[in-house]
Formats: C-alpha cells, sequence, structure tokens
C-alpha cells in the first residue's frame, strides 16, 4: 500500500500531461517546434496565375512563335522570281581597219517555267504548317511543364508541413520520455531512442524544406521567373482527375501534335517529289539588247550602221541530267515520312502504356490510403488514445499509435503527387518539358522527340 501511495502522484501527473497535451498534438506543432517553415515571401498563386506568367515569360513560346515567322519568310523567298542581270557588251571595240565596232547593253532574264516557283512555295508552306504544329506542341510542352512542377511543388509544400507536425510529435515524445525518465518509469536507453527519432525527424523536415526550395527553383524556371521568392502555393491535391485508359491513349493518338507532324512531313515529302519530277520541264534563258555600231557604210566620210538590237533565247536540254537521283531519293523520303506517322504512333503507345500502369496503380493506392488506410489509422490513434486516459494503454503506444498516422500521410502525400505528374503528363499528350528547345523551320526531321518524361517513385516507398 505504501508503495501504490508513492506512485499515485507520478501516474497522476503522467495522466494530465496526456490530457492537456492529446489537444495540441491532434492540431499539430505549436510554437514551441524547433525548426519551423519559411514564411512565404508572397502571397498565395494559383496554377492559372503561374500558366499566365509562363505564357507571358517561358524564352521557348518567343522562339516558338519567332520559327513560324521565319518559315513565313523562307516561303515568300523559295517563290520570288530570278533577279534580272544587266550589262554592258562589246564586239570589234576596236574598229578593226574600218574603224567601226560595236558597243551597247543588254538586260537578261531567267524565265522558270513547269510550276517550279509554286511547288517550291508548296514545299515550304508544308514547313510552315510543321513548324505551327511544333509551336502549338511547345505551348502544350509549357503549359504541361508548369502544372506537374506546381502539383510538385505544393506536394512539396504539404510534406513540409507533415514533416514538422511529425517533428512536434518527437519533441513531445523526448519531453514525456523525459519526464517518465525522472519518476523512474523510462531508462535510459528511452530516453537516448526519443532523442534520436527527435533529430531524425529533425533532420527529416530540413530535407523537405530543401525539396520544396528545389520544386520552387524548377517551377519558377518553368515560368521563366527564376527570381521569384517562395510563395505560397493554393490548390488541392486531392481533388484527383479522372482518365479513362482507353480513351486516353485513342486522344493521344488523335491530337498529339507529334502526329500532326509527321502527317505534314507526308504532304511536304509528296511535294518535293513533285518537284523533283517537274525539273525535267527546262527553263527558258531570254537576252536582248541595244547597241551602237560604227561600222562606216562607205568610204569618203561615209555614215556608220547606227543603232541596232538583238535578242537571244536559250533552253537548257534535258538529255543527260533528267534528274533522275533527285526523283529516286524523293520517292524513298515519301516512303520514310509514310513510315514515321507509324512509327510516331508506335513510339506514343509505347510511352503512353508505362505512365497509364503508373497512374492507375498510384490512383488506386491514393484512394485506399483514403478511404481506409488513413481512417483506419486515425481511429487507432484515438482509441489508443482513449485507453490512455482511461489507464489502460502505456503512453508510449499512443506516441507510436500518432507517429504511424503522420508517416501514412506522408505516403499519402507521394501517392497524389504520383497520380497528378502521370495524369497531367497523359491529358497532356505525353509533352512536359516546359524548356525544351522547339525546332527550327527546316530542323524538324524528327517527329517524336520527347525524351525528358516525368519519373516518379512508387508511391508509400519514401519514409
Amino acid at each position: 500500500m505504501k508503495k501504490e501511495s508513492i506512485w499515485k502522484p507520478f501516474m497522476l501527473f503522467a495522466w494530465l500531461l496526456a490530457v492537456f497535451a492529446a489537444p495540441l498534438k491532434a492540431q499539430g506543432p505549436t510554437q514551441n517546434l524547433r525548426l519551423t517553415t519559411p514564411a512565404p515571401a508572397a502571397p498565395g498563386l494559383t496554377l492559372e496565375q503561374l500558366l499566365q506568367m509562363a505564357r507571358e515569360n517561358n524564352p521557348t513560346l518567343g522562339q516558338a512563335q519567332a520559327g513560324i515567322r521565319e518559315a513565313v519568310g523562307r516561303t515568300l523567298q523559295v517563290g520570288l522570281w530570278p533577279n534580272p542581270t544587266v550589262g554592258y557588251s562589246g564586239d570589234e571595240i576596236r574598229g578593226g581597219s574600218f574603224g567601226g565596232g560595236e558597243q551597247g547593253v543588254f538586260i537578261q532574264q531567267n524565265v522558270i517555267l513547269g510550276g517550279k516557283l509554286s511547288l517550291d512555295r508548296r514545299i515550304f508552306a508544308e514547313e510552315g504548317k510543321q513548324t505551327e504544329a511544333e509551336a502549338e506542341e511547345q505551348r502544350l510542352r509549357v503549359e504541361n511543364g508548369v502544372r506537374i512542377a506546381f502539383y510538385q511543388s505544393l506536394a512539396a509544400q504539404q510534406m513540409v508541413e507533415i514533416r514538422m507536425k511529425l517533428s512536434g510529435l518527437a519533441m513531445d515524445a523526448v519531453e514525456t520520455t523525459q519526464q517518465l525518465f525522472n519518476v523512474g518509469q523510462a531508462d535510459q536507453p528511452d530516453l537516448l531512442q526519443a532523442q534520436v527519432e527527435a533529430d531524425e525527424v529533425d533532420l527529416a523536415v530540413i530535407t523537405a524544406q530543401q525539396d520544396q526550395q528545389r520544386a520552387w527553383r524548377v517551377l519558377s524556371a518553368v515560368v521563366g521567373r527564376p527570381a521569384m521568392p517562395l510563395a505560397l502555393l493554393e490548390g488541392n491535391l486531392e481533388d484527383l482527375p479522372s482518365i479513362e485508359s482507353d480513351q486516353i491513349v485513342q486522344t493521344i493518338l488523335r491530337d498529339s501534335p507529334a502526329v500532326k507532324i509527321a502527317q505534314l512531313g507526308v504532304t511536304r515529302a509528296d511535294a518535293a517529289l513533285t518537284r523533283a519530277r517537274r525539273e525535267i520541264v527546262p527553263d527558258l534563258s531570254v537576252r536582248a539588247g541595244l547597241s551602237n555600231d560604227f561600222e562606216p557604210l562607205g568610204i569618203v566620210s561615209p555614215p556608220t550602221v547606227g543603232l541596232i538590237g538583238f535578242a537571244e533565247v536559250g533552253v537548257n536540254l534535258r538529255i543527260f541530267n533528267r534528274n533522275q537521283g533527285n526523283v529516286q531519293a524523293a520517292k524513298a523520303d515519301l516512303d520514310r515520312a509514310h513510315l514515321e506517322v507509324q512509327r510516331v504512333s508506335l513510339v506514343l503507345q509505347q510511352i503512353a502504356a508505362p505512365i497509364l500502369q503508373n497512374y492507375g496503380t498510384s490512383h488506386a493506392v491514393a484512394e485506399t490510403y483514403k478511404i481506409r488506410t488513413l481512417p483506419n489509422a486515425q481511429r487507432a490513434y484515438e482509441l489508443y488514445l482513449q485507453k490512455y486516459r482511461q489507464g489502460a494503454a502505456a503512453y508510449p503506444q499512443v506516441l507510436i499509435a500518432q507517429r504511424t498516422l503522420f508517416n501514412l500521410q506522408t505516403n499519402y502525400i507521394f501517392a497524389l503527387e504520383s497520380v497528378w505528374i502521370n495524369a497531367i503528363t497523359l491529358q497532356g499528350l505525353l509533352l512536359t518539358d516546359g524548356l525544351d528547345l522547339p525546332s527550327a523551320p527546316g530542323e524538324i526531321d524528327r517527329s517524336m522527340r520527347e525524351i525528358n518524361m516525368p519519373v516518379t517513385e512508387i508511391p508509400g516507398a519514401r519514409q
């Protein structure tokens, strides 16, 4: 009886400590946290605001528009007639024994026949359409890059909040263990273990803050404002998009700019083949002029012949060189363009396959966490807390249950982030790199060039 009366005050103190500390722990860390999240330097930003920033500041969009203007100029230039040649002509300038000679001027013009200039314009017009498709592709790439960076940064922001709460929990565990150690209900290894766990959680907070800074730098770079200070992001990670696997693949194959560029490549190759075949039509070379003939007509003070005109017309005969080699090369290029359309479709399906799998897995994990795992963990924590208040459970069990709840919330954020990244990639037609250099006119020889696809970890793999 005497021993029980000695321990009763300490048990009562521990119970009161848990009762008053529980509401604070349920709300998250309080002002006594050792680590704090950097205060945002600007008001909350929405996704639409960041998209507008990118439209105004991302340099690749300006490069894409410059490419369109370049294509227009190239189309104009290739259809222009060749410039005429103006020159001087002279014959028997020294006059010979009669003191005569001819001197004058001429103008020469090459006349392009067979509609070759219009065919040249058609080829470059199709190239211009490819450039316009490239600009549309770059717009999607930038917007999708902003969306992915936004949700990655939003997830990092929420991860800092979760890590901070876990840090507060770890600090409470150290303080409680110290109290129990002081009254003899905990030993030295328990106290050391609690301190080690608190240090690990503090390092996790620092890592989360660094991840947030990295994600923010990526986001600010994609929107074209690298000096933009860290700001609070406004968004809802749990408002997940819904994707139908079969429909999204068909949408990608139908609407992808890569497919359109490949199809325009077929049209351009067909025009190039027609132009190669038309090369057999000869062009005219026209030359005309006026000269003064000083040759005398008589012996004594004779008059000279005077002004005379001349004209020449020449045709280049296509006898040996009928452009056979270029026609053969154009046929091969057309075959290659047809196969490129097929290749692009297959590549798109190949790239979409693992992203669809990641989306489905991440979505299932997120839904399971939301519907069953997190509610069960929350309920387990509440039950342990209730039992502790009733004296039927030890306080470390309450801490373990709460720590488990926070770890599951961390994994839940990873799962949500993965869902968003994969969904944006699929809905954005597999275009993600917002700083990829758009191809210039004349350089679009590879329709499918997206190689910087997002890679996400398996939800729950990080702790």
